[in-house]
């Protein structure tokens, strides 16, 4: 089974840093997962929003507090700074932070540090750590907000596109994920690289909504839905709660049969995010538990903040069977 690194080795080191990055392949990461969105200039970045604020060190530069705006990012007011705002050079002279001190105060020893790196950065720290380590080690970019970059005359697609060619990504090397069925679709036409398309656990694609299809998530992984997504993508990457809800007293429920159906229809399964702070564990199960749990139902891959415990927990898992 995959592990892939969530926004990198996040629980230790803010998340879409080379130090991030760079942990997650040492602790036994099979992929690295970066965010893209695009700067001013066309160069792809990785920060899990658009909106840099809580990323970033942004507000602390005063040359750029003019650039404080309110956008609608997917139909929701957002207020802070953003990266289609930034030429690439202007976005070099901030430093990445952690995104949740609060919750991960050990990270923020990392603040300021590091600058946040681009795509192709990340893709030749996975073909280093490769070689250093001896394994093959991926990346598994997300296409973040594609619609709206693409009103911005900033299309997702065709830039990674154009960095998956002259990069020469092969197909054992790299994944590529979307919540907007319509950037994988447009993908698919541009690439043959493997497509994992992301199911949330309730509303809509953006791209739906933005175009008035009335369908859902949930339409999608219906048996209907999920043979229309084998028609462009090789994997499906849902919610965990769609694969074993929780209860209303926040104990795992029973599981659905969702893994199943991707199955019959073709499609790999790869489950998000398993993170190992109490806050997101379901009530008396710790962190091994609950993976063990999702393992044995057949999953492709996990997402995970700690590749760490993900890898402990699934070796020790395949010495039991």
């Amino acid at each position: 089974m995959l592990v892939i690194a969530h926004r990198g080795a996040s629980g230790y080191r803010p998340e879409h840093t080379p130090a991030a990055y760079r942990l997650a392949a040492l602790q036994g990461a099979d992929y690295l997962e970066p965010d893209l969105v695009a700067t001013l200039d066309g160069v792809l970045v990785c920060r899990h929003e658009n909106e840099i604020s809580s990323t970033t060190d942004v507000a602390e530069h005063a040359v750029f507090a003019d650039r404080k705006i309110t956008k609608i990012v997917d139909g929701t007011a957002v207020t802070g700074w953003f990266v289609e705002d930034f030429t690439f050079a202007e976005l070099r002279t901030l430093r990445a932070r952690e995104r949740m001190p609060a919750l991960r105060a050990s990270n923020t020893a990392y603040d300021g540090l590091e600058e946040i790196p681009t795509f192709d950065e990340v893709v030749a720290l996975a073909r280093r750590e490769s070689v250093r380590l001896g394994r093959p080690i991926g990346v598994i970019p997300e296409t973040k907000h594609p619609t709206y970059f693409r009103r911005l005359g900033l299309p997702l697609e065709e830039l990674l596109t154009e960095r998956i060619l002259a990069l020469r990504l092969r197909d054992d090397e790299i994944m590529v994920q979307s919540f907007e069925p319509t950037s994988l679709r447009r993908l698919s036409v541009m690439t043959r690289v493997p497509l994992v398309q992301l199911i949330d656990a309730e509303s809509a694609p953006n791209d739906f909504l933005r175009t008035g299809d009335g369908r859902t998530y949930a339409d999608l992984i219906e048996p209907a839905g999920l043979r229309e997504v084998a028609t462009y993508a090789q994997v499906l990457a849902p919610h965990k709660d769609l694969i074993i809800p929780r209860t209303a007293e926040n104990c795992l429920g029973e599981p659905t049969r969702l893994v199943d159906h991707a199955h019959r229809a073709g499609l790999n399964v790869q489950a998000w995010t398993f993170r190992a702070e109490r806050r997101f564990l379901p009530t008396a199960t710790d962190y091994a538990t609950e993976l063990t749990r999702f393992a044995s139902l057949g999953l492709q891959g996990v997402f995970a903040d700690q590749p760490d415990q993900a890898v402990e927990t699934l070796r020790k898992r395949a010495l039991n069977v």
